[in-house]
């Protein structure tokens, strides 16, 4: 077998053992995947917090992304290293399950790894890390659970966009933090389903750019991107029907492999009338149960809108199937597949119909979109996001994004934590505390997972151009005078942050800098868990892709494909190596023509 050590490559034969490719193990490993981990998190680290600044990624065709966001980041790169790729994978995650905290999971699972890495090469065993690593973990749940929770009930409404300004600090559009927190969390208390949960789904975002970003606003409906089908159609209607057809209200054609025989010319009008009498009835049938506003997933013909137009109707062509299962849900129509019934004759039943307040057609930007406002079901919410350009819109979109999930799992869990670095400097001391409490060798490890949660304040103090050395330590201070004092006053401290504008220490809650306390713990568990996956791994072995046996091609057999042209002759010769890329090499060999 090939073993490569220290980058030298040492082979050995053995009648037992035969690995076709290349190991590595020990300390080379960890060194390689702490590395890659690290690499990562600098990436990401100088987008932490309120003065934290953005990335441009430029992808292979040209297109541009500007952001902040840490799973957004990490998913447009291209990560090869396996190790890395876990870290990539728990940004995904966290943004997943919390929708916020994505680049601090990251920072705090590289800066484990890193110390972990630390104490392997001070002779303590990756098990007792792990060991150490895990108790640490339920403490600061149990910790954070016990002593650092505020009910948002406290707080009210309040906290809710408080939560809100916290997450848009960080962005783009933190300026005008206070307008969109009050929209964000007006959305989300508006959506609540009768089983107590909030889902980010039905708070829709569309984005239009143009003018500026405080000119965006909340509707009490969903927006549908076109205009209505006819210009002889009303602009608005009130008390609305609304009707969901996902069928043609085109000319009526036979099925495929179904054809008429005709013998007599006469004849072929009396078909070519019929095929249009057909669309007309059903569109009269959709008229006679009340319907005044229609939406089709598929096309309407011209002939067919005149009825609609008669009739004082608007109807929509082409709408999309998200769209339309989404108006569907919170107006309580049916979307009709068929007109179909059991009898063989086609109906359109009334019950199918679903109601709003208010559809109108209004021109925002350069273009033009159909507003339905006031749904019975449901209380269905858009955002109307404006703004200079695309870049912008879009960041705002997932700024909107991020806000939205922490108001929704603060409103479901009903708890917060301070802001500002409070949460991870008050587990640093606990836990460094804690770890002297322990007469075996788990201490260690414990002790510096309470550095390693350091990082996230002195990041934050970093980007703001503050003193991280000294910011920490006042933290520190007060941080252990509320877990040893006894003085109700001290207490207070529990909730000391950062203040990174002035460069001082101050009490978080009160200055309205909250999270929910979900994302704290779940940043940490998975934060832990991606670090000791990565620290388990002591061995790697990169095997070399086979040859291919037989007729079947190989990495040296050439396929020929011959392309030929009046004036060219082409010679495409494909290598097909089996480790799933193909390497096409072209060949042009361009000949006069011959008369």
């Amino acid at each position: 077998y090939q073993r490569r050590v220290h980058g030298d490559s040492i082979k050995a034969m053995s009648s037992l053992v035969s690995i076709e490719g290349e190991r590595e193990q020990g300390a080379d490993v960890r060194d390689q995947n702490v590395m890659a981990a690290s690499s990562l998190a600098n990436i990401v680290k100088s987008s932490l917090g309120p003065q934290g600044l953005d990335k441009m990624l430029v992808d292979d065709i040209g297109d541009v992304t500007i952001t902040n966001d840490g799973a957004t980041i990490l998913k447009q790169l291209e990560v090869k290293h396996p190790a890395a790729k876990v870290l990539v994978e728990l940004a995904q995650l966290q943004d997943k399950e919390i929708g916020d905290g994505t680049t601090s999971v990251v920072i705090i699972a590289a800066e484990l790894l890193k110390r972990a890495n630390d104490l392997t090469k001070n002779k303590i065993h990756p098990t007792t890390i792990i060991t150490g690593y895990k108790i640490a973990l339920r403490e600061a749940v149990e910790f954070i659970k016990k002593n650092l929770l505020v009910k948002s009930e406290l707080l009210g409404k309040e906290g809710l966009i408080n939560a809100a300004k916290t997450s848009f600090s960080s962005k783009l559009i933190g300026p005008d933090s206070e307008i969109f927190a009050s929209m964000v969390v007006d959305a989300m208390t508006k959506v609540k389903t009768a089983e107590g949960k909030y889902p980010v789904k039905a708070v829709h975002i569309v984005k239009c750019h143009g003018q500026a970003v405080r000119e965006s606003k909340l509707i009490n409906g969903i927006i549908l991107e076109g205009a209505r089908a006819a210009q002889g159609m009303p602009l608005m209607i009130k008390g609305c029907k609304i009707a969901c057809v996902d069928f043609n209200l085109s000319k009526a054609k036979m099925q495929m492999g179904v054809s008429i025989l005709i013998e007599k010319p006469e004849e072929l009008e009396k078909v070519r009338l019929k095929e249009l009498d057909i669309t007309k009835q059903r569109c009269q049938k959709i008229l006679e149960s009340g319907a005044n506003l229609i939406l089709a997933g598929k096309g309407i013909d011209d002939f067919a809108l005149k009825y609609f137009v008669e009739k004082g109707c608007i109807a929509m062509r082409r709408v999309g199937k998200n769209q339309m299962r989404s108006i569907a849900e919170a107006s309580g129509a049916t979307i009709a597949l068929s007109m179909a019934a059991l009898e063989g004759e086609e109906k359109f039943d009334p019950a199918w119909l679903g109601t709003a307040d208010l559809c109108h057609e209004e021109r925002v930007g350069d273009f033009d979109y159909v507003f339905i406002e006031g749904f019975k079901g449901t209380n269905a919410q858009t955002i109307l996001v404006r703004g200079a350009n695309e870049y912008m819109t879009s960041e705002i979109e997932r700024s909107l994004h991020d806000a939205l999930c922490v108001v929704k799992r603060v409103l479901e869990s009903n708890t917060l934590v301070a802001g500002g670095g409070a949460v991870e400097v008050a587990l640093s001391v606990y836990l460094d505390n804690y770890a002297r409490s322990l007469g075996t060798r788990e201490q260690l490890a414990i002790a510096e997972f309470a550095e390693a949660l350091l990082v996230i304040p002195k990041t934050l103090a970093v980007n703001a151009t503050q003193d991280a050395t000294d910011l920490v330590a006042k933290l520190k201070v007060f941080h252990n005078s509320a877990q040893t004092s006894t003085e109700e006053k001290k207490k207070e401290y529990m909730y000391a942050g950062l203040d990174l504008i002035n460069g001082k220490v101050r009490n978080s809650i009160k200055a309205g800098v909250v999270e929910p306390a979900i994302s704290k713990i779940k940043s940490l568990k998975f934060a832990t868990e991606a670090a000791i996956a990565i620290l388990r791994i002591d061995d790697r072995i990169r095997l070399r892709p086979k040859k291919e046996q037989g007729g079947r091609p190989g990495a040296q057999q050439l396929s020929q494909i011959t392309l030929l042209d009046l004036t060219t002759v082409s010679y495409t010769h494909l290598t097909l190596p089996t480790n799933r890329e193909v390497q096409i090499s072209v060949v042009a060999v361009s000949l006069k023509k011959q008369t």
